[in-house]
């Protein structure tokens, strides 16, 4: 498999279907390959350094990162999504491609996933949906001990990542690396930020579905 003609073939499919579901901001394809494929598959070396087992991607919207990341990787991915026609949209789309082996998909909340699947996933990935201390959130009663969080970000989170610090005892999720690089164009900045689980949070996990977007735990 040539994973990126695949990816930029998937990345056609999601263009096109956007123009009757809202997948994502980008319509033109020169900058999907940059911003879609190319920042999903910088986060590839985490994901090959990550512990065996189940890999989720948190409000995968279009399927990136999780898609193109799967592919690479040969790590099948969950694709959470509670926005059902983005989630009908992009099943389809892997059901043209002939992608299932690789892709499959949850209808729902992180939250509520949490409550089906605890402790269940060594990897999970997010990608332009929340702050990190929201992410740690999130990610935390769904991954089993020793398991990794990669968050894909902009360069600017310094206050991001003084608010993560933080909190990482009451989550018990703890900063493992943070890596900076720059994207083919020479000037799209970008970062990943990889937490691990060690231990049980202090605090009841999951809460009810949206706080940890609206109030985020502070340290």
């Amino acid at each position: 498999m040539n994973v990126e003609e695949v990816c930029r073939q998937y990345l056609d499919e999601v263009l096109r279907a956007n123009e009757t579901v809202n997948l994502t901001s980008i319509t033109k394809r020169d900058e999907g390959i940059l911003l879609h494929v190319e920042d999903s598959l910088a986060a590839l070396p985490e994901i090959d350094k990550a512990p065996d087992g189940a890999y989720a991607d948190l409000g995968s919207g279009a399927g990136f990162p999780g898609v193109p990341l799967a592919l690479a990787s040969q790590r099948p991915v969950l694709l959470v999504e509670a926005v059902k026609k983005k989630c009908s949209a992009v099943q389809d789309i892997v059901n043209r491609m002939d992608l299932g082996s690789f892709v499959s998909f949850y209808p729902g909340r992180a939250e509520e996933l949490a409550q089906e699947r605890p402790a269940s996933f060594s990897v999970i990935t997010a990608r332009a949906l929340s702050s990190l201390p929201s992410l740690m959130e999130l990610a935390s009663p769904l991954l089993e001990q020793d398991g990794i969080l990669v968050c894909l970000k902009s360069a600017d989170i310094a206050d991001e990542l003084e608010n993560a610090q933080a909190i990482q005892e009451k989550l018990a999720l703890y900063m493992q690396e943070t890596r900076t690089y720059t994207l083919s164009d020479g000037a799209t900045n970008r970062s990943v930020v990889v937490f691990q689980k060690s231990g049980e949070p202090q605090v009841a996990l999951p809460r009810r579905a949206g706080m940890a977007q609206k109030r985020p735990y502070k340290g």
